[in-house]
């Protein structure tokens, strides 16, 4: 607390405890700080940190490439050539597999499945979890009519003559247009989800989140059609487009994650330090977004086509730095659950306070 506001504070017996009488007074809840050290109530850490195992994490992972994976499809038969059916065809699959992984997923954190059935029953606009749960749904609903529309037109759907006819007479392209909608907020809700918590790293983070999980959903998602597509030598045209996108994709990310120190301030420090600091510098940074940005530019430079292992390679290392960086935030949530300062030092900034120190 600054000296200029020694004069409109009350000390409350013979306690740590203050009333700022510029704010309220006593009898104002808000009008209480501390001005202690901080720390936990009786070793009981002051907000409680989140449990979830690695069904959660694989779920944000995959959620954000069925986003993402479904978005370049629609973008890429909407806006692409003869030369894109082959990411068009991808594209529907990999967001029909990935979608079908992530309610699993989630269930299967849940322990019951009855309680995934139990958010459907009401739809809250100001609860993450609901709208989440119902964009999930919705979502799923347009992936099962893409992929159902691909496996018409590729003939696996012609043990079932009628079913093939009707899948293919859908109006695909107001279908990709609606359902586009909805996987970019599944790509990207996870990260609003984490935002709002109370969870000082997450929470401080809300404005970078969402941007960050949807880039990154985007990302992962062309590394993996570039990753499927590399063996086959009549892709060349779609590889050049999905390495451009990506390039975009991977200087978007990198650009998000360089904001975060600026942003977070001291409680970037689990995100950045020790050992999942160490886990995210190598894995996601460096591995994951700096070098395979660095080889795809070194390439373009030389006007000549990447060779095919190599592009599997890097579209695999993007995979990997993607998984990693939903392990990362995660687990440095964790840490920042724990740790009391913190807490304090959070509520300090919400509260306009800049003159806390955070040791």
């Amino acid at each position: 607390m600054s000296n200029d506001d020694h004069g409109n504070i009350k000390r409350l017996g013979d306690t740590s405890t203050v009333v700022r009488t510029d704010l309220g007074g006593a009898t104002s809840g808000r009008a209480e700080d501390w001005v202690g050290k901080a720390r936990t109530y009786y070793n009981v850490p002051l907000i409680k940190k989140a449990h979830w195992s690695w069904q959660i994490v694989l779920y944000f992972f995959l959620g954000g490439m069925a986003g993402g994976s479904y978005l370049v499809a629609t973008l890429a038969h909407l806006f692409g050539s003869r030369h894109d059916q082959s990411v068009i065809r991808t594209g529907r699959y990999v967001s029909f597999v990935c979608l079908l992984a992530s309610p699993v997923l989630l269930i299967w954190d849940l322990g019951r499945p009855e309680r995934f059935l139990h958010m459907l029953r009401v739809f809250k606009l100001r609860s993450t979890m609901s709208l989440g749960t119902w964009g999930l749904s919705t979502f799923g609903l347009f992936c099962v009519l893409s992929a159902a529309h691909q496996m018409a037109h590729d003939g696996v759907l012609n043990w079932f003559p009628l079913l093939s006819r009707i899948m293919k007479a859908l109006p695909i392209k107001i279908i990709e247009i609606v359902g586009s909608f909805f996987g970019m907020f599944v790509a990207s809700y996870t990260g609003v989800l984490l935002a709002t918590t109370a969870v000082p790293l997450w929470s401080r983070a809300r404005y970078i989140l969402g941007p960050l999980f949807l880039t990154s959903g985007l990302s992962s998602a062309l590394a993996c059609l570039s990753f499927i597509l590399s063996p086959g030598r009549q892709n060349q045209n779609a590889l050049d487009r999905l390495e451009r996108a990506e390039l975009i994709g991977l200087m978007t990310e990198l650009g998000l994650i360089s904001s975060l120190p600026s942003q977070l301030g001291p409680l970037a420090r689990p995100l950045f330090r020790g050992r999942i600091g160490l886990l995210f510098s190598i894995g996601t940074l460096g591995a994951g977004i700096e070098l395979p940005l660095l080889l795809r530019l070194v390439w373009k430079l030389t006007r000549k086509p990447m060779p095919r292992l190599l592009n599997a390679s890097v579209s695999l290392m993007v995979l990997v730095g993607g998984l990693i960086l939903r392990y990362v935030w995660i687990a440095a949530g964790r840490v920042s659950a724990d740790d009391p300062r913190a807490t304090h030092y959070y509520n300090a900034l919400e509260r306009h306070k800049t003159d806390y120190e955070f040791d």
